[in-house]
């Protein structure tokens, strides 16, 4: 498989594979994939989990939720500022 890139993306990968040592772009590239991968099977386990769940409730009451829990983290942090 051939890739071609831009000078600038091949200059940003290559500079990626010298900074995390990798032993060539294949090496790079075949990593990138293999996280792209993982990520994509852990949202899909994720999504199954929620699903599997049961019912949130009323969508008003969620937002309500998450509003609170947000409300709740900014006020933690302007405490600890």
């Amino acid at each position: 498989m051939n890739i071609s890139l831009p000078d600038d993306m091949k200059a940003f990968v290559d500079e990626q594979v010298r900074v995390h040592g990798f032993a060539t772009t294949s090496e790079y590239m075949r990593a990138l994939i293999r996280e792209r991968k993982e990520g994509i099977e852990r949202l899909r386990a994720l999504v199954i989990e929620g699903m599997e769940s049961g019912d949130a409730g009323p969508a008003e009451d969620v937002s309500a939720r998450l509003r609170a829990k947000i409300e709740a983290a900014r006020m933690g942090m302007k405490a600890a500022e």
